[in-house]
């Protein structure tokens, strides 16, 4: 096996961008004040990325999958996430027996 130098440096400098993105962002969140909006807004920012993730793979697979996605996103709202999650896969597991 032999390394490539232009796939090492760039692996080298995807590395260096994102360890400069998380320690600049550690280095402005402890330097800014944030108001209730702003720390509301800061709290949305996780789950609408992990949504953004999560749904073309949903949509894009089959019914069953569209389903236990749409069930735990909707748990989710009211359950705890261990209990969403299990929700979540006994509907894909449901589905998938009976379909």
């Amino acid at each position: 096996m032999t390394l490539d130098p232009s796939a090492f440096a760039a692996i080298l400098a995807m590395a260096c961008a994102t360890v400069f993105t998380r320690l600049s962002g550690l280095y402005l969140m402890g330097r800014l004040r944030l108001g209730p909006r702003g720390s509301k807004l800061l709290g949305a920012v996780p789950p609408a990325v992990l949504m953004a993730l999560v749904a073309p793979v949903a949509l894009a697979t089959g019914l069953p999958e569209t389903a236990a996605a749409a069930v735990t996103a909707l748990a989710a709202l009211r359950l705890p996430l261990l209990a969403a999650t299990a929700l979540g896969v006994a509907t894909a597991a449901l589905m998938r027996f009976f379909l």
